[in-house]
């Protein structure tokens, strides 16, 4: 399949869906975007993209991608007033024949949405994603995806340009419970990191050089590499709100509930995030954990000003 041959619609083009949708174009393909706010997505243009005036305006599209904050926004954009299924005909022509969505919302969610979709003719992708904005521009973000697998195929080579690894795990909304797990497992990481950083740090070790150390070990991954600038430097710019990741680790508390699985440092971790957000660190990085941590441990951290890779150049 040539994707630049295929018409493709982008919704949301904010902290993430920017970069992922400039990919799309960059790469050749021919994309219609549309924004709530229009002109986060007019910055799009120079590189072709054609910007709509509402989520309408893209049923003409073949294929259609999804990348908005949660749930409710999901709803209105797609099965809304103006929304991208509001202008279909009778027997559901009109419309795009797939659409794509990437939101991290809740597998009920999701299985609303591919209903009211199939009721249209209208197959769906669940493909969210693992990464940030950088993650994206650096063209390494990884998508799970589950659905039918003719829908998978055809959306695999966009995926493809966008990121670097599709995984494919099964039929229905399955991989939205693949993506609360993985967030839920972020939260701990993040917060366990943390504390060992400041561990070591009270122990006169610069975190500089302990987490130098540490992503040359075998413990060392992709994310420890590339919080490691953030936790060193204390540059907080937002990658993934305290918000957000509260609503995931809420999402994969509720699915343990409901399964009887007992999930211990997930809890711990979701009330850390919570203090977190009620001492103010609301709007900053979730990584402005670690300033939570030194807190409680006694010590103030400042700014190292060290140099430090984050793995993604």
């Amino acid at each position: 399949m040539d994707a630049t041959k295929t018409r493709v619609g982008w919704l949301g083009t904010g902290r993430m869906g920017f970069d992922m949708a400039r990919r799309l174009a960059a790469a050749g393909c021919t994309v219609t975007a549309w924004n709530r706010t229009r002109s986060k997505a007019e910055a799009l243009a120079p590189l072709g993209v054609r910007i709509a005036d509402s989520p309408a305006q893209l049923a003409g599209c073949e294929i259609v991608f999804c990348m908005l904050a949660a749930w409710d926004d999901v709803k209105a954009v797609v099965l809304g007033k103006d929304g991208l299924l509001s202008g279909a005909r009778p027997g559901g022509s009109g419309l795009p024949r797939l659409l794509v969505d990437c939101t991290s919302i809740s597998f009920e969610g999701s299985a609303e949405l591919r209903a009211a979709l199939a009721k249209s003719g209208v197959a769906m992708l669940a493909a969210p994603v693992s990464g940030n904005a950088k993650v994206v521009k650096a063209g390494k973000l990884s998508f799970v995806a589950s659905g039918p697998r003719a829908a998978f195929e055809e959306a695999a080579p966009f995926l493809r340009l966008i990121g670097q690894e599709a995984s494919y795990v099964g039929e229905g909304d399955i991989a939205r419970f693949v993506k609360i797990c993985h967030n839920v497992y972020l939260g701990v990481v993040i917060q366990s990191l943390v504390e060992i950083t400041v561990l070591a740090e009270k122990a006169g070790v610069p975190r500089h050089a302990f987490l130098d150390f540490l992503n040359k070990s075998v413990m060392g991954s992709t994310f420890s590499r590339y919080k490691s600038p953030a936790l060193v430097n204390l540059d907080f710019h937002v990658t993934f709100t305290p918000y957000l990741l509260r609503k995931d680790l809420d999402l994969g508390l509720e699915a343990a509930r409901r399964l009887e699985v007992p999930m211990p440092l997930a809890a711990a971790t979701r009330e850390l995030v919570q203090a977190m957000m009620g001492s103010g660190l609301s709007e900053q990085d979730f990584s402005a954990l670690i300033l939570q941590q030194a807190k409680m441990s006694g010590i103030e951290l400042a700014p190292e000003n060290v140099a430090v890779d984050d793995g993604l150049s």
